[in-house]
């Protein structure tokens, strides 16, 4: 039997039908690229910029998004190119360890990757593709973009 998920971006996403959904039965290294794309809740924390603190390595989020995200949607503009627009864009998909664990803590494909479940706000979870929005974790109408913001990004910046 397969049954027909649909994710963040509203693409089906078919599966065989078991016990356990797609994202808690597959490694993330087992994903198809539909199922990979299908587990971004599109909270588009990652596409803010970041501080690190040398020291400690503690990672602190901006409320200063990426040149290509939409704040309103958070959706990038140009999904497809974005690598190639701005070299620094997490591919996730390539992450290591390190990556992960730079993701923010709310992010599906880190608490995958250590084997945690997903949040009940996860549209594949909730089923409603809006449900990260109005539980308030995603940086829709909460960012602006680094196009609009005239400072430096430093310890200065404005934080999410």
């Amino acid at each position: 039997m397969v049954g027909v998920w649909r994710c963040a971006r509203n693409w089906p996403v078919r599966r065989q039908v078991t016990d356990s959904p797609f994202w808690e039965a597959k490694r993330l290294t087992e994903l198809s690229d539909a199922e990979w794309e299908a587990l971004c809740d599109g909270c588009a924390l990652c596409c803010l910029h970041k501080l690190e603190d040398e020291d400690s390595g503690d990672v602190l989020y901006t409320a200063v998004a990426c040149r290509l995200l939409d704040t309103a949607s958070c959706r990038c503009t140009d999904y497809s190119n974005r690598r190639r627009r701005v070299p620094e864009c997490i591919a996730v998909r390539e992450a290591t360890e390190r990556d992960y664990l730079s993701l923010p803590p709310t992010c599906a494909y880190r608490l995958r990757w250590l084997g945690r479940a997903l949040p009940d706000w996860h549209p594949l979870v909730s089923g409603d593709p809006s449900s990260v929005h109005e539980a308030g974790i995603s940086a829709r109408d909460r960012a602006i973009s680094e196009r609009d913001y005239d400072g430096e990004i430093d310890a200065d910046t404005p934080l999410f």
